[in-house]
């Protein structure tokens, strides 16, 4: 490490104590780029750009990109999760689960589009980068017990498979799909086995 790079990583050292937030808006920025980019293009310059830090901060919390990226995926996991557990806090007890479910996936088609085709995009990311399978599984997780409260275990971890398939489908389809078409498939997942 060159005299100016060891000066540069002890600069950034100070700096992310006095902003303790720092990697966390790194990450953040990270997914603003795939946003803007793809995953393909995003680099450290880049991230440090769009988050308004020196290069060096970038390299100094993430020595490498799929480190970068894996803190971006969780990020998003992250966000996504608390943003469908307070959907779900928001639910009436006596909610109609398959017309709630889906108005969050016309919601996450519709006006939430673009952060959805992000969270997909690092998602997927994860089948090249095994940096990002972890978070991955993670994510998978979060939404099974999610969905698991509000049934069964089995039909929990169905009802995640089919809300991120419907997601994966409906930000490649145009147009996306109807609404009808989706709620009769939140209303046969959630059929009783016994009405079969």
């Amino acid at each position: 490490m060159s005299v100016t790079e060891s000066a540069a990583v002890g600069k950034d050292v100070r700096s992310s104590r006095r902003d303790p937030t720092r990697r966390e808006r790194i990450a953040r920025a990270a997914i603003t780029v795939v946003a803007e980019r793809g995953v393909d293009k995003v680099t450290h310059r880049a991230v440090a750009a769009q988050a308004g830090v020196p290069l060096g901060s970038t390299t100094y919390h993430f020595s490498t990109l799929d480190d970068l990226l894996a803190v971006a995926l969780q990020q998003a996991a992250q966000d996504n999760v608390v943003q469908l557990r307070q959907w779900a806090e928001g639910l009436p007890a006596n909610a109609d689960l398959a017309a709630a479910l889906t108005d969050l996936v016309l919601e996450f088609l519709g006006p939430e589009r673009a952060r959805t085709v992000v969270e997909h995009e690092l998602y997927v990311a994860a089948l090249h980068r095994p940096a990002l399978q972890q978070a991955s599984t993670e994510w998978d997780v979060a939404l099974m017990e999610l969905f698991t409260s509000y049934t069964d275990s089995v039909t929990g971890r169905m009802l995640s498979t089919v809300f991120c398939g419907l997601l994966l489908q409906g930000i490649v389809r145009d147009p996306i799909p109807p609404r009808d078409e989706v709620e009769a498939i939140f209303r046969r997942a959630l059929r009783p086995v016994a009405e079969g």
